[in-house]
């Protein structure tokens, strides 16, 4: 089980680094307008970003990490375990972000943490 745990580890890490980046590097780059030759010359700049690269690095290895802890555990332990990753990402949205997070959405936060420490009972 603790290897089962620590692949849960790397999939809610490299989740909530391959999310924050993305947000991060779209909100530098502003609205993506799907629109005739401004698509393609979007996509251009988009394949520049630096975040952006690293966030598509960070979701392919929560992808690997999520398929090979399906191989170990349940997908009923794996689902709900990787949830823990909406918790950190409300705390970096706050933090790196900028973002508010309302009352309804801390609470959301927290009734995910309680469920993801009730798995780790």
């Amino acid at each position: 089980m603790i290897r089962a745990w620590l692949f849960v580890g790397i999939i809610v890490c490299s989740t909530v680094l391959g999310d924050v980046l993305q947000a991060l590097e779209m909100k530098r780059h502003g609205e993506v307008r799907f629109s005739g030759g401004r698509l393609a010359r979007a996509a251009r700049e988009l394949v520049r970003r630096r975040y952006l690269f690293l966030a598509i690095f960070f979701m392919a290895v929560s992808f690997f990490a999520f398929m090979k802890l399906l191989t170990i555990a349940d997908l009923s332990f794996a689902v709900p375990a990787t949830a823990g990753s909406f918790v950190l990402e409300t705390i970096l949205a706050r933090l790196v972000l900028g973002e508010r997070i309302n009352v309804r959405r801390w609470a959301g936060a927290g009734l995910v943490a309680f469920g993801v420490a009730l798995l780790a009972a």
